[in-house]
């Protein structure tokens, strides 16, 4: 593949692939959570309560702007204050019943559109999506090493 080529190639896919997110995206729109508040969300699905420190590094934010987003989602009855088990001196973060409801629902929403556009795909485009997902999982995974 030519130079030019390949990077028009690569942009290309860039393209698509930011498309695609957005899209999903925009499926589970309707719970009207910013990126950040998803984000913090799915964070805490996957790895359980948190200190708002700790939830600030790892999304690469300030301390001050995830105190925020935690209001935010507190207010809206998604996650809630424990006491720290080790530290009596911090707090965790954690969803809420209503918090774990608004993810499902999100995820489910996600999914549905997704099966259902690969759905109206034939089956060799089907085929070779779920190859290129292969190849982007395994791409992603390299870069981890």
């Amino acid at each position: 593949m030519a130079r030019k080529s390949l990077e028009a190639s690569v942009a290309d896919l860039m393209q698509a692939v930011g498309l695609l997110v957005r899209r999903i995206r925009a499926a589970a729109a309707s719970h009207e959570l910013s990126l950040t508040e998803s984000m913090v969300l799915g964070r805490l699905a996957r790895q359980g309560p948190a200190t708002t420190a700790d939830l600030a590094r790892a999304e690469s934010m300030k301390p001050q702007s995830m105190g925020t987003t935690i209001a935010t989602l507190e207010e809206m009855g998604l996650v809630e204050r424990k006491p720290h088990p080790t530290d009596g001196r911090q707090v965790n973060i954690q969803l809420s019943a209503k918090g774990v409801a608004v993810r499902n629902r999100s995820k489910d929403a996600k999914r549905t559109w997704l099966a259902e556009a690969i759905a109206r795909l034939d089956e060799k485009e089907q085929e070779n999506l779920f190859q290129a997902g292969e190849i982007i999982k395994r791409l992603v995974e390299n870069e981890r090493e």
